[in-house]
Formats: structure tokens, C-alpha cells, sequence
């Protein structure tokens, strides 16, 4: 059995969203705010993570920001895992949607409890398919006894099964 230590990226920085190489896709790419940067510094203090022997992260830029600073005061490598990345509002084309369509996705993901409706195939990401391709990647770090997953909140709310978890929250699973 592995445990896995799921941790949910500190705060991000928005004071350039929207503007340089953070539009569109590359919003993603946004990095903590000095807040956030705190939130993982005092998570990395927690007894929990001290048997961990590996971070593995989403590629998304408050992910690995978090994972770099868990590394950096835990003394762990990083290996990075794009299924790791934050529930997507287009899963069939991964395109990048406008702001209020990506909203619209995100309010019916809600609206049905992670599921697609009976009959429909919407666009955006179920829970059945976030829990397929992040347990693909936890079964590749079955060989570890203890792993630190730095990702993201809806990813964690879906396939954690939990409440919508604070930035820099860390949740257990046993798998």
C-alpha cells in the first residue's frame, strides 16, 4: 500500500493574468503569490510529509511553484505528471474555452455531482474521467511506500471525494 499525500497549490499570483505569456492556455503558468508561497512553506512543516520519498505534481505553474517549494525544504525530487493537471472544462478537445463557457462547464459539473447526465456527453471532464487518469498516474508510484502529490482543489474536491479544500490544504489517501 502507498500512501499519497495530496496538497493543493498555494495561493496564486493574479496580478499579471490576462497580460504577457498568462493568456489563454498560459494563464496556467501563473505562479504563487507571496500568501501562497507562506501556505506551502508552513504545509511542508507538517509531520505527515516527513516519510515521503518523492513530490509528483501537475505542470500547471502554482502546481509546480508549490512542488518546487516542497522540495526545496522537504530535500525530495519532483517528477512531473501532466494527468495531474486541474479539471478541464473541454475534455475532448483539451482547447482552451473563454472565460464564460469555461464557467458555464464548471457551474453544471456542479450542478450534477461530477457526472455527466444520463445520455449526454458534454465537453467537460467528469469525475469517472479525472479519477481515470489520476489514478493511472498513482498506480506508476505504487513502488513507493510514501509520495506528495502537489495539485489542484477540484481535482482534490472530485476524486478525494471531500469538500472543496483550501489553498495549500494536504488530504490522505491510502491506495
Amino acid at each position: 500500500m502507498t500512501t499519497f499525500y495530496f496538497i493543493r497549490h498555494g495561493q496564486a499570483n493574479f496580478s499579471e493574468a490576462n497580460t504577457k505569456i498568462y493568456q489563454g492556455r498560459g494563464f496556467n503558468m501563473l505562479t504563487l503569490s507571496q500568501l501562497g508561497i507562506q501556505q506551502i512553506k508552513t504545509a511542508a512543516l507538517d509531520k505527515r510529509l516527513k516519510d515521503a520519498e518523492l513530490i509528483i505534481s501537475s505542470p500547471y505553474g502554482r502546481a509546480l511553484h508549490s512542488a518546487a517549494i516542497l522540495s526545496k525544504e522537504l530535500g525530495l525530487d519532483i517528477r512531473v505528471e501532466t494527468d495531474l493537471h486541474e479539471w478541464s472544462a473541454d475534455a475532448v478537445d483539451y482547447e482552451y474555452l473563454p472565460q464564460e463557457e469555461a464557467n458555464w462547464c464548471y457551474q453544471a459539473l456542479h450542478n450534477n455531482h461530477g457526472h455527466h447526465p444520463a445520455g449526454e456527453t458534454p465537453s467537460w471532464e467528469s469525475v469517472e474521467q479525472m479519477k481515470g487518469r489520476v489514478f493511472a498516474v498513482l498506480e506508476k508510484y505504487r513502488v513507493f511506500r510514501c509520495v506528495i502529490v502537489a495539485c489542484h482543489g477540484t481535482l482534490m474536491q472530485y476524486v478525494l471525494n471531500i469538500p472543496h479544500p483550501s489553498n495549500g490544504q494536504i488530504m490522505k489517501l491510502e491506495y
